[in-house]
């Protein structure tokens, strides 16, 4: 099977998913690769979300050994072809748990039939200069593998057979999935000092949370943590206040300093 047309589907609130997901890309050199990013709430079509591609490419982040539940919402707006599709997951250096697990599943119950995925290492959404995790990645070494990685489904692809006869993906979790962890009702706030009213958090919200009227607010319970307020402020005016999600930020960066690679799985 030779690969003319990609289509990648992401939900990636700090561009990691996307990065990985243009990696992978340029490594099966397809002639046409479409976007279809689910990270806003509006942000593709019904048109976009037909999956006609020869090859499909899905990501999505790694909250807490799960991708986030928005994100699987949305990923399951896509309308399938029956076709052959790339799972892959990006985490923040401590663990991905169930996540590729999980995507796995859903893309099958979409009706794809996953030939492959990939967990991947991406700056962790709390780290930051006081606490890092995993700062910079994917940086250029993740790229490469990223690459590779979808140059060897290009050629695997190019020499298999029917899927019919392809053996099911084999990736790592467990069944039934972790129960996704209660999240504090908590959000990144405001330094008023510093904030211009620019509007860009307001944008870059995956859960329409942030509201700008003449002060900004944030819903609480809307927040999923995924501080793309925060890393994309120009001002550097959001921050993250609440103990407990500091807690967790000085235990991650205490405890998974060491650098963790990528993992790859093939059904073909």
């Amino acid at each position: 099977m030779n690969i003319e047309s990609l289509k990648l589907v992401y939900f990636s609130p700090t561009a990691t998913t996307k990065k990985i997901l243009e990696g992978i890309s340029r490594g099966i050199s397809a002639g046409h690769a479409e976007h279809c990013e689910l990270t806003l709430p509006d942000s593709c079509t019904v048109e976009a979300l037909e999956a006609h591609a020869d090859l499909t490419l899905i990501g999505a982040p790694v909250y807490a050994g799960r991708i986030p539940a928005v994100a699987a919402e949305r990923i399951s707006r896509l309308r399938a072809a029956n076709g052959p599709v790339v799972v892959v997951v990006i985490y923040g250096n401590r663990a991905y748990e169930d996540a590729l697990l999980e995507l796995s599943g859903l893309a099958e119950q979409l009706g794809f039939r996953p030939v492959a995925g990939g967990a991947f290492i991406g700056e962790h959404s709390f780290s930051n200069t006081e606490t890092p995790i995993a700062v910079g990645r994917p940086d250029r070494e993740d790229l490469l593998m990223a690459e590779a990685f979808g140059d060897t489904i290009r050629r695997k692809l190019a020499s298999a057979g029917s899927f019919a006869d392809l053996p099911a993906l084999q990736v790592p979790g467990n069944i039934p999935l972790k129960e996704r962890p209660v999240l504090p009702a908590a959000s990144p706030v405001t330094k008023e000092d510093l904030c211009t009213k620019c509007g860009d958090c307001v944008f870059l919200c995956p859960t329409a949370a942030i509201s700008l009227n003449d002060v900004l607010t944030t819903d609480e319970q809307a927040c999923i943590h995924c501080c793309a307020c925060v890393k994309g402020c120009p001002l550097q005016a959001r921050i993250v206040e609440d103990e407990r999600i500091r807690k967790i930020t000085q235990w991650l960066s205490t405890n998974f300093q060491q650098r963790r690679e990528p993992e790859t799985f093939f059904a073909i």
